[in-house]
């Protein structure tokens, strides 16, 4: 009997040993042999370079490699245009689901597929969203010489100040849009230019005389250091909720709102155009990624973002780091999406659909 009993215990620590091996094979081949490994992943940013969103992918790129199991090669590429329309239909429409493609557009991509642009070939839906490193408010800027010190010098102004813009999904446009809804104040809209540092030449150059953009950008980089040195430009508003400790003498356009007796409908459909700033720097990839590479990527990010060096890097940029999930990019996707048709159609008023 101890004999018998001692060969059935072999037996079944031999059966347990093969179950083992068979089951862990696909994990250890995983690590040995990743996907990634000697691939090299393109992120395609939908501004020129030089500009904060640029910034922004070429920082990620110098060290989320590091994150993701096989260490790819990571390459930037600027594919500017339409307020990064062309790059979003790149994107979801021409590259290969395969986790080898990212997208940075700008965070206000959303509203020309909500107003039902006729140059939008995506579904914002379907994108595969990775994060944003950080959530982002607006300013509107103005040139100091120019006879415009606030709002109300704007609606009452006999002739509306010039400013430049991308495209449709350009902050500087979606700013002015709101701002002629809920304050009555009316700008001249110049768009077509490659990237926001186009606009601010052109602002140097009296081409146009203001631009909407992020605060961070605003305050995190040449020509505005130099400008603020200078008091060649002044701060119109700006579109958080609370003010931002860099503008403390510029209104938010909630106050601006209030201050008009905004009606409620314009007031939803103003939080819906200001989620872009929700959205901050996102990072997207093609519809339909793997479940499991997306899950790299996604943790890659995370990751990236907590790296001391990037984090140092980013300090010296003056680049504010508060990160979102994917997961929360696709909720808030979702809910920016499916509003009431009352609310769509106010926004689409309101950008000029």
């Amino acid at each position: 009997m101890k004999k018998s009993a001692a060969i059935l215990t072999i037996a079944v620590f031999l059966l347990l040993s093969l179950v083992w091996h068979l089951g862990s094979a696909p994990a250890l081949q995983a690590q040995t042999d990743p996907f990634y490994k000697g691939k090299t992943i393109r992120i395609v940013v939908g501004s020129d370079a030089g500009a904060f969103y640029d910034r922004w992918a070429r920082l990620l790129a110098r060290h989320i490699g590091k994150y993701i199991p096989g260490n790819p090669d990571i390459i930037v590429q600027n594919m500017p245009g339409a307020g990064s329309i062309i790059a979003a239909n790149y994107v979801y429409g021409v590259a290969k689901p395969d986790g080898l493609t990212l997208g940075v557009p700008l965070n206000s991509l959303y509203l020309d597929e909500v107003v039902g642009r006729k140059e939008v070939q995506f579904d914002m839906r379907k994108f595969s969203w990775i994060g944003s490193p950080v959530g982002e408010a607006r300013l509107l800027y103005m040139r100091a010489d120019a006879p415009y010190k606030s709002i109300a010098d704007i609606v009452k102004a006999k002739e509306p100040p010039k400013c430049g813009g991308t495209g449709t999904a350009d902050s500087g446009f979606i700013l002015t849009k709101l701002l002629e809804e809920t304050t009555g104040a009316k700008f001249n809209m110049v768009v077509g230019y490659p990237g926001g540092t186009d606009v601010d030449l052109a602002v140097e150059k009296g081409e146009v005389v203001c631009r909407g953009h992020n605060v961070s950008a605003h305050f995190g980089r040449d020509p505005f250091n130099s400008w603020h040195k200078k008091g060649f430009d002044r701060h119109i508003v700006q579109t958080g909720r609370k003010r931002d400790p860099q503008l403390p003498d510029t209104p938010t356009i909630y106050e601006l709102m209030d201050q008009s007796k905004a009606p409620e409908l314009s007031r939803r459909a103003a939080q819906v155009i200001l989620a872009g700033g929700e959205f901050g720097r996102p990072i997207l990839a093609t519809p339909g990624v793997p479940p499991d590479r997306l899950n790299v990527l996604r943790e890659a990010f995370a990751k990236a973002l907590k790296d001391p060096e990037l984090l140092a890097e980013a300090k010296k940029g003056r680049m504010d780091v508060d990160p979102s999930t994917g997961e929360e990019l696709q909720a808030l996707v979702k809910e920016v999406m499916d509003q009431p048709k009352e609310v769509i159609q106010r926004v689409k008023k309101i950008l000029g659909n």
